[in-house]
């Protein structure tokens, strides 16, 4: 397996590895989240402007969207269920994909996406299940220091360390700025925004299957674990 595919789906992390897959993950994010919004209306990662959407689609008397909202809320929860499932029986079963599952099995949605024409309820629903899978994953991965499918703690944080930096230079007292903080999550929203304007293009283009490269590329960081699991599974079972 390629030592930096390992460092970023393998059982066994590293610093740099997960730094790698949040931006390529934000990267997807981004691209999802625009294009999904081309394809049905609607952005699928940030689940604030959704609950603050069902409220006012209630207001208005506007009882198919607010179902809708309510739809993707209860779509993002559930993908974020999943992701914790899976990655705490991978982890009890001892397996090296205990990471890599979550991330083939957010590969193979967006090929469903990619390849079969749904209703957009069930388009909504696919992707935002998607984009709770990733935020869970990458939350546990991290231990909740990268988010990737929405960027307000992402700007919120560069806002803090930015204070911290201009507090310390003025006052020329110690404040805990963090370059690599800064640096990090410089790469995270960069990610997220060049993922957007790709996704948007490419989709104007390409309609549906701007989604495949995605996918391809999720599964290619995701297989090296999973074929470890495999093979050794079947080399239990050699006589």
């Amino acid at each position: 397996m390629v030592p930096a595919l390992r460092q970023m789906s393998g059982r066994h992390r590293t610093e740099a590895g997960d730094e790698w897959l949040g931006t390529i993950l934000a990267f997807v994010a981004g691209a999802i989240n625009a294009g999904g919004f081309l394809a049905v209306g609607y952005y699928t990662s940030h689940m604030s402007g959704i609950v603050s959407s069902i409220a006012d689609f209630l207001v208005l008397h506007r009882w198919a969207a607010a179902l809708i909202s309510v739809l993707s809320v209860i779509s993002f929860f559930a993908g974020a269920v999943t992701s914790s499932l899976l990655i705490n029986w991978a982890r009890r079963k001892g397996l090296q994909s205990e990471f890599a599952l979550t991330l083939m099995l957010e590969a193979a949605l967006l090929l469903l996406f990619g390849l079969l024409a749904w209703d957009v309820e069930v388009t909504v629903a696919l992707l935002c299940f998607t984009m709770g899978l990733q935020n869970s994953l990458i939350t546990k991965i991290s231990h909740a220091e990268i988010r990737t499918t929405h960027v307000t703690g992402i700007v919120t944080d560069l806002g803090i360390e930015c204070g911290r930096f201009l507090f310390e230079r003025t006052t020329h007292t110690e404040a805990r700025f963090h370059l690599k903080k800064v640096i990090l999550l410089s790469r995270l929203l960069t990610g997220f925004l060049l993922g957007g304007i790709t996704g948007a293009l490419v989709f104007k283009w390409a309609g549906f299957i701007t989604v495949l490269p995605f996918s391809l590329l999720l599964a290619i960081i995701a297989i090296g674990p999973i074929w470890e699991d495999v093979s050794q599974r079947f080399r239990r079972k050699a006589p």
